[in-house]
């Protein structure tokens, strides 16, 4: 179990320091236009451990959190750049900890998941999520689950990238 959990925030912080260091839209070839890493969901074995060690120790911004009836967070956004978030949740007895998935966005996501489709894909229709943000989920081969979505006006996420300085 302690191997797991390292190889996966090694996992992690491997892919954030790739998404800081590299431009992700140019990163990746033209196949589907208008997409790029947006962000990466992680489950916290011990979520204020987690959101102390993100902005505290690597200086991530908050830039919202979804919060229970009792006013716990259920989900909190960390703003690493403008552009590119970490989405916390609590691992729970169905969430392991760990990488949950990783967002992209996507500036056309009806065609993105039209284009998907025509290459034998099975995509849902997109919806809106509670972040206000159009998103479906499309699994890759090894299972790991792929966050499509689109920041509308209305989004959280369009609204912690306006405000970002």
């Amino acid at each position: 179990m302690g191997a797991h959990m390292r190889g996966t925030f090694l996992f992690a912080a491997g892919l954030v320091a790739g998404i800081l260091i590299m431009q992700p839209g140019q990163a990746q070839p033209d196949r589907t236009p208008g997409i790029r890493l947006n962000h990466v969901g992680v489950f916290a074995k011990n979520y204020d451990e987690s959101y102390n060690f993100y902005t505290k120790t690597m200086g991530f911004r908050d830039a919202f959190s979804l919060k229970d009836k009792d006013g716990k967070p259920t989900v909190t956004y960390l703003q690493i750049n403008r552009d590119t978030f970490l989405e916390l949740a609590a691992a729970t007895g169905d969430r392991a900890p760990g990488v949950s998935h990783i967002g992209i966005l996507a500036d056309d996501l009806n065609g993105t998941v039209a284009a998907l489709r025509q290459h034998g894909v099975k995509v849902d229709d997109p919806r809106t999520g509670a972040t206000k943000a159009p998103l479906t989920s499309v699994m890759d081969p090894n299972g790991i689950r792929l966050e499509l979505l689109d920041f509308g006006p209305d989004s959280l996420q369009r609204k912690a990238i306006e405000s970002w300085k």
